[in-house]
C-alpha cells in the first residue's frame, strides 16, 4: 500500500493557495506527512531579448526572490503552523520546477489548486496544474478552491 510521507504544496500566495492550505493541513495531519511548501519565481531571463537591460532583470528577479522568501515564511506561519514544513523558494519555469522539486524531494503527493483559466487566458498562459498533472513523478491532487463546499 502506498504511503504518503511527503506532500509537495506549490503556492502562489493568492486566495486560492490559502483555501487549498486547509486540505494540505488535513492530509498532512492524517498521514503524519511532511509538507514542502514551494513557490516558484518565474525566470525573468527569458525576457532578456525585449530590450530590457540584463542587470535590471537580474535585480528585479533578486528582489522578487527575497520578497517571496519573506512571504513564504508568513504563509507557512499563517496556514501551516504546527506541521513539519520545509519552505522552498526557487526560480524557473513554474510547472517544470514543481515536477523537478517533487522528484528531488521524493514527494509522494502533490496538492495544488486550480485557477480554472478559460478561453484566451488559457491559450496564452496555459494551465500550470494541467502541465503538472501530465508530467509529475507522483500522484497529483488538484483542488478547485472556488467551488462551493
Amino acid at each position: 500500500m502506498p504511503e504518503i510521507k511527503t506532500i509537495l504544496f506549490p503556492v502562489d500566495f493568492t486566495e486560492a493557495s490559502s483555501k487549498v492550505a486547509g486540505y494540505v493541513r488535513l492530509l498532512a495531519e492524517r498521514f503524519g506527512a511532511k509538507v514542502c511548501a514551494l513557490f516558484v519565481v518565474e525566470d525573468l531571463m527569458r525576457y532578456a531579448g525585449f530590450y530590457v537591460p540584463h542587470t535590471s532583470l537580474e535585480k528585479l528577479e533578486k528582489e522578487l526572490f527575497e520578497g517571496a522568501q519573506r512571504r513564504m515564511n508568513e504563509f507557512v506561519e499563517e496556514h501551516l503552523s504546527g506541521l513539519e514544513v520545509e519552505p522552498l523558494v526557487v526560480s524557473g519555469e513554474v510547472a517544470s520546477k514543481i515536477c523537478e522539486i517533487a522528484k528531488d524531494k521524493g514527494a509522494d503527493l502533490i496538492v495544488m489548486g486550480t485557477h480554472g483559466r478559460k478561453g484566451l487566458e488559457k491559450a496564452l498562459f496555459g494551465s500550470v496544474a494541467e502541465k503538472v498533472v501530465k508530467t509529475a513523478p507522483c500522484p497529483v491532487l488538484t483542488i478547485n478552491p472556488f467551488q462551493k463546499a
